[in-house]
């Protein structure tokens, strides 16, 4: 176990601290493919390049039975006890975790979730308490998709979770189960609303990601979760002028940065926002 990884995490100023108050840096891996399976992941070619596609191509293969055997044994076998275990044995430690909404949303179950692919989280997030490594939740997939693209699970190329205020509540509320569920589990660091949100050419929509934001914060507060918030910006999670104000004590903002260079200037927009608006920054990808 990591000798940083204790209690609750906290924003004080810009810096997080553990439960002890302690300063700590997150180094972590992220389980994509998981969750939500990428085409690019997977090196399949367009037209099958999201988990949608992806499942019609497998079932159309080899039937829904054997697809859904397909599926069952792909989550138990694609993330471990024996990955959790090697990612904390090379110093990392936290992950993150990708996660596509339609997996969790089924509003044929009398709950309206479905139990079985919370479940799998519940596992990983009792294997990351065993091995001292923190969990970030990931809504890499929003109903309606929050960017247009494959790598949301977009049905239609659009961002429809910013059309249809039917998706906006839908993830709301899964927020909130989300929430309820693992508001006293001080292994998970927090909640990373959304990935990636509206690519520069939906940038119609950027205003209003911070109110859906302030919104699903305050859903999950209402539950009496004190969770660390964490927002990324528009475009990519590297557009962070849609960030005016803190509405939150717990919150971190999160880049994400490709072949980039190690230097302060590569990231000077990101730094010059953590010190206008106090808050600590987190780069998710990279």
């Amino acid at each position: 176990m990591s000798n940083d990884v204790k209690g609750f995490l906290y924003a004080r100023g810009q810096r997080l601290v553990n439960g002890e108050g302690k300063e700590i840096l997150l180094r972590g891996v992220g389980l994509g493919g998981w969750l939500l399976p990428e085409g690019y992941m997977w090196c399949l070619p367009s037209p099958w390049d999201r988990p949608r596609r992806i499942e019609r191509m497998i079932e159309d293969l080899i039937g829904r039975e054997k697809a859904e055997q397909f599926w069952n044994i792909y989550f138990e076998r694609f993330i471990t006890e024996a990955d959790i275990r090697r990612i904390a044995l090379e110093g990392f430690n936290s992950i993150r975790v990708p996660v596509n909404s339609r997996l969790i949303i089924n509003e044929n179950s009398p709950t309206g979730y479905s139990e079985y692919h919370i479940g799998l989280i519940d596992r990983v997030i009792e294997w990351c308490r065993m091995y001292g490594i923190y969990v970030i939740l990931d809504l890499h997939g929003a109903p309606g998709g929050q960017t247009g693209t494959n790598i949301d699970d977009s049905e239609n190329d659009k961002p429809e979770l910013f059309i249809n205020e039917r998706n906006k509540r839908r993830m709301i509320d899964l927020w909130k189960t989300l929430a309820v569920r693992y508001k006293d589990e001080w292994i998970v660091a927090g909640y990373d609303l959304l990935n990636e949100p509206l690519p520069e050419w939906f940038s119609q929509y950027n205003s209003q990601l911070l109110p859906l934001y302030r919104e699903t914060a305050k859903a999950i507060r209402e539950t009496g979760d004190r969770h660390l918030i964490i927002l990324e910006g528009a475009h990519w999670a590297t557009d962070w002028s849609v960030f005016t104000e803190k509405f939150d004590d717990n919150l971190m903002l999160q880049f994400h940065k490709y072949w980039n260079n190690p230097d302060v200037e590569s990231i000077k927009a990101y730094i010059d926002k953590r010190e206008a608006l106090n808050v600590p920054i987190f780069m998710g990808e990279g």
